[in-house]
């Protein structure tokens, strides 16, 4: 059986990608808006990374005086009765004017609050949201690095000339120092 020479066939010739898709540096010129305007690569990755963001819950307007922020109804580590017990009380509709229209419930034990999905608006007073993040954030660490350094100390072994085996330095060092007290205004 002999080799046939398939060069004159017209679908196996190659040709140049550009012939077939067009010349790529003016690519983000082709790509046009409904309204005529066209992308650069900047703004079409920027455009891109607002659309896939997932938000899905509405940013509530500033409510002096407090901090704003949405409560889980189905979390059993944070469930909303520890919250309250806190201090964190919901948000009625009445209170926000102009937002709470579309999200407010009907009915229930938060009969008139803002709802989205499973998740409640809760505000708290703005003191003692910053004293709850300054022990949560901030003591509790510092208590918890403390003990860490603690345990290392007292684990340390020693020769028999009473000298420590084993040096604590570096960033273990770095736990005894005290970071300043947050402050806000």
């Amino acid at each position: 059986m002999a080799n046939k020479d398939f060069s004159d066939d017209e679908r196996l010739r190659k040709t140049s990608g550009e012939v077939v898709r067009g010349d790529r540096a003016n690519a983000d010129t082709d790509r046009v808006n409904k309204d005529g305007s066209a992308l650069n690569a900047a703004e079409r990755r920027q455009q891109m990374r607002r659309e896939w963001v997932q938000e899905v819950l509405p940013t509530p307007p500033e409510i002096p005086g407090f901090h704003c922020c949405w409560l889980s109804t189905t979390n059993s580590t944070d469930p909303i009765y520890k919250r309250i017990q806190h201090g964190y009380v919901p948000v009625k509709a009445a209170e926000v004017k102009g937002f709470g229209s579309q999200f407010t419930i009907q009915g229930g034990e938060f009969d008139g609050c803002i709802a989205c999905n499973e998740m409640l608006l809760f505000k708290i007073p703005r003191q003692i949201y910053n004293d709850l993040m300054t022990i949560f954030h901030h003591e509790m660490p510092a208590e918890q690095e403390e003990a860490i350094y603690e345990r290392l100390v007292q684990g340390q072994e020693q020769d028999r000339d009473g000298r420590d085996l084993v040096t604590v330095e570096g960033d273990f060092e770095k736990l005894r120092r005290k970071a300043p007290t947050p402050t806000f205004s």
